[in-house]
């Protein structure tokens, strides 16, 4: 078991003994250290004795409130798109910039031997017509966008919490599956900062949502409703649309239902992973988790295949976040099939709502004719 499910199941109470109360106690005490610090900056950023700094740009934020994952980048793909179905005569004219901390990415993102993080390489290949910009400072990234590219569009990727840089739109990603994390701030849960913040955000989108129950998704949304009466919620699943091998040739969905799956992921929600394989007919015959960001070796793909052979597998299968990072260690002598599954983001509900508040964002920036 890695750190990180060790810790989640710490602090949701399934790990029990005197040990574990006393740690969870010892972590009770560091959380109301920094949930003091957290409440202390969001105040003096909202009565202003901390300064935003705004920049001459449009400025949309992604984000969320807990740690792990919580589906960001494929809302950044779908915002990117939706930038640029508004803009699709002027977008030479005003180009869109991603912004990211670039998450354990080494060299300049300008450089052509740069070894990118995951979430930069999928954005990267997702979102071509995009600068990618990778600066750990978002008020020097977005000004480095805007001054070498001329960027009349930014999205902050992973913002919510980095105010320094003022925005205009605050979309915020929250898990359906574990939606508060745990109701209690670092480390005694996973919120990065307390529910309350979510006043500041303009619209919600609820992931995952083919995981929980309606009841469960109601319940949420009075919550929400309670803490921002007029916020704006959608609703969205992670759809598989197919899974692609080394050797090139996508395998549909259909094709996946049977096999004998061995699956792993180095993702901050590993279970809603498993979840889809099962839930699209694939049996589960092994897994492997690894913590968020986790960095894969050749023996680390080896032992994976041996896992796999052992257990009588037909098919290896990731997430696209881990294939950008051991797509190059795959060896050619493989035994087995490799494949990632691709996704992307389908709204259930609050779609339309979320584009026209992209699209009158836009508007006050932007000049331009929409289609």
């Amino acid at each position: 078991m890695n750190y990180e499910q060790s810790h989640r199941r710490l602090i949701s109470g399934q790990s029990a003994g005197l040990g574990a109360k006393v740690l969870r106690l010892l972590l009770g005490v560091a959380a109301i250290g920094y949930s003091s610090v957290v409440r202390l900056r969001n105040v003096l950023y909202s009565k202003g004795w901390l300064k935003a700094h705004r920049v001459d740009a449009a400025v949309i934020c992604i984000g969320n409130i807990t740690t792990g994952g919580t589906g960001k980048t494929p809302l950044v793909i779908w915002v990117y798109k939706q930038i640029i179905s508004y803009l699709p005569s002027q977008i030479s004219d005003s180009p869109c910039a991603i912004l990211t901390r670039g998450y354990k990415a080494v060299k300049d993102s300008d450089s052509k031997t740069q070894e990118y993080s995951d979430e930069i390489a999928i954005l990267m290949e997702r979102c071509p017509q995009a600068k990618v910009v990778v600066h750990p400072d978002r008020v020097a990234g977005a000004t480095r966008a805007i001054n070498e590219i001329g960027a009349k569009v930014l999205i902050m990727d992973d913002g919510f919490q980095h105010r320094r840089l003022a925005r205009d739109l605050d979309i915020v990603t929250i898990d359906a599956t574990r939606p508060f994390g745990y109701g209690k701030m670092l480390p005694a849960g996973l919120l990065r900062e307390p529910t309350t913040s979510l006043k500041r955000a303009d619209a919600v989108v609820l992931t995952r949502c083919d995981q929980a129950l309606d009841s469960e998704l109601n319940g949420l949304e009075r919550k929400l409703r309670v803490i921002h009466p007029d916020i704006i919620i959608a609703r969205s699943a992670h759809a598989p649309v197919r899974a692609e091998s080394t050797d090139q040739n996508n395998i549909s969905i259909e094709q996946l239902r049977n096999k004998k799956v061995f699956a792993f992921c180095g993702i901050g929600n590993p279970e809603a992973f498993l979840n889809t394989i099962r839930d699209l007919g694939g049996e589960l015959v092994g897994s492997k988790a690894f913590n968020d960001h986790y960095h894969y070796t050749e023996d680390c793909l080896s032992d994976i295949q041996g896992q796999a052979e052992h257990l009588g597998a037909d098919l290896i299968l990731t997430t696209q976040k881990d294939w950008t990072k051991i797509s190059q260690l795959i060896p050619a002598d493989k035994s087995l099939s490799l494949a990632y599954l691709a996704v992307e983001i389908k709204f259930l509900a609050g779609k339309d709502q979320l584009t026209a508040l992209i699209e009158d964002t836009l508007q006050g920036k932007i000049t331009t004719s929409p289609k």
